[in-house]
């Protein structure tokens, strides 16, 4: 598991760093399998759990022989705009794992500083919610954040 946890980091890291010089990339799944030497599913599981909208990305994928995944880096032209895209895919449900991938990628997108982060999370965390089941604490969750997310809109 720690082996495939690991190659599925360097998996990620050589797509981000292709992200860095281009905001948008097409790769064929089969071709960075066989440079990994891994399965396709491989890369299918980098793709959907590192690359989703709430890292900031929006992916394309075409299946076949001729098949592609084409990853592109969103931007946005201000930080309320980012803010604005957070809250419409939260919904009005969120997890606390998929709250600490969001946190995570505003303070590596500079959009919060790390303390600014522990505050959020400290605010919607087990802790704080606990009193309540898993559910209620994740519609809770929800809309806690996206209040904040509109106070920082706001701040910005």
């Amino acid at each position: 598991m720690s082996q495939s946890n690991n190659l599925s980091d360097i998996i990620e890291q050589y797509i981000k760093s292709i992200l860095n010089k281009n905001f948008e990339v097409e790769l064929r799944r089969q071709q960075i399998a066989d440079y990994f030497n891994v399965v396709p599913s491989q890369i299918n599981y980098v793709i959907k759990t590192r690359f989703d909208s709430k890292h900031g990305y929006y992916v394309e994928s075409k299946r076949g022989g001729g098949g592609y995944i084409r990853i592109i880096k969103l931007q946005f032209v201000d930080d309320g705009d980012l803010l604005e895209k957070i809250k419409t895919d939260v919904g009005s449900v969120l997890t606390l794992n998929d709250a600490l991938t969001i946190v995570n990628q505003l303070i590596s997108d500079k959009i919060i500083n790390p303390i600014t982060g522990k505050i959020i999370i400290a605010a919607i965390d087990q802790d704080a919610l606990g009193h309540l089941d898993k559910a209620q604490q994740n519609k809770l969750r929800a809309h806690i954040f996206k209040s904040i997310l509109t106070k920082l809109e706001y701040e910005n």
